[in-house]
Parts: C-alpha cells; structure tokens; sequence
C-alpha cells in the first residue's frame, strides 16, 4: 500500500501570523482534498476552518456563501480548479509562477513567483495605496473647490489659482511617491 498526503508550504504558518496581524481574522482552506488531510493541514498552519473535499463548483458555492456572510472574500488560488471561484470573490489572487494560465487570468491579482510569503504585503500595500488615493482626491477636489470661488469672487487672479492648482497637483503626486518605499 502507498499512501500519499500533501503537505503545506513552508512558509505557510508564518503568512498566516502575518496575515492575523494586518487584521485577516478568518482563513478558510477550500481544496479537493479529503476532509481529514484539509483539517490536519490547516491545524498545523493555523487556518481557521478547512473544507475538505470540495469540487470547482462546490468551491463557487462556498465563495458565494462567504460573499454573503462576510461581504468582503479574497480567494488565493493556483490551478484551473480555483479559477472559477477566484472569478465569484471580491479579490481573486493568483499565485503567479505556480499558478495555471487561467488562474493568472481570472485573479484580480497575480503574485510573481510561487511565494505564499508575499500576501501580506500585497494586501498592506493595496491598503496603503487606497488610502493614499484618498488623501490625494481630498487634496486635488479640496484645492479645486477652494479655488473656483476665489476665483470666480475676485479674490484670487487667475495666474496664482493656476499656479497653487499645479502645486496641489505636485502634492499629489509626491504623497502617492511614498507607495514606493511601503514596507510591511
């Protein structure tokens, strides 16, 4: 008799850690794999809840169910087989040099090369530069809406309410600069 098990990367448990320090406090692994093999990997790496056992579309299904209960669903996926429920998540992350053509294609994010460990950054800087896109749309509309009716009114001439529109956009561009030197 030969028996075979997957095991889990190895760098697995520390992205999980990392991932419950950003705030992610449910990890659900979904794998076709049999229930017992699901929950004794997600045991050793510490992932929430393990459902095992699972078919493309019975994935589909659980993703759909977790859209519902938790709103916000990010599927981090490699094969064909995780595609399609990649493809009903509200982020779909691709493992990028392990993953099949389709899951690159389908995911909302492809990480480049077949490293686990990279998650949490992705997830920190696509947060960082969310709110970076913010603070840079309060700074471009609060700077507009300042200066049209300084304009309009008199108050300002023309010549320096282009020139403090240009600076605004300065600011703009050097806060957003700042996503360059992110770190997690």
């Amino acid at each position: 008799m030969v028996a075979v098990m997957d095991t889990e990367r190895k760098e697995a448990k520390e992205t999980i850690i990392q991932l419950k320090k950003i705030g992610i406090r449910r990890t659900i692994m979904l794998t076709g794999d049999n229930q017992k093999v699901a929950e004794a990997i997600a045991k050793q790496v510490g992932i929430t809840d393990a459902w095992g056992g699972l078919l493309p579309e019975q994935k589909v299904d659980a993703i759909k169910k977790l859209v519902t209960e938790e709103n916000k669903v990010a599927m981090v996926g490699d094969g064909v087989n995780d595609a399609p429920a990649m493809a009903k998540s509200t982020v779909g992350i691709a493992m990028g040099a392990a993953g099949s053509d389709v899951a690159l294609e389908t995911a909302d994010i492809a990480l480049m090369g077949d490293k686990l460990n990279l998650l949490p950054f992705a997830i920190g800087l696509s947060r960082q530069a969310k709110d970076i896109i913010k603070q840079n749309l309060v700074i471009s509309l609060g700077v507009v809406a300042l200066l049209i009716p300084l304009t309009i009114l008199g108050i300002a001439s023309i010549g320096p309410a282009v020139i403090a529109h240009e600076g605004s956009t300065l600011v703009v561009v050097f806060n957003a600069l700042r996503l360059l030197a992110y770190k997690t």
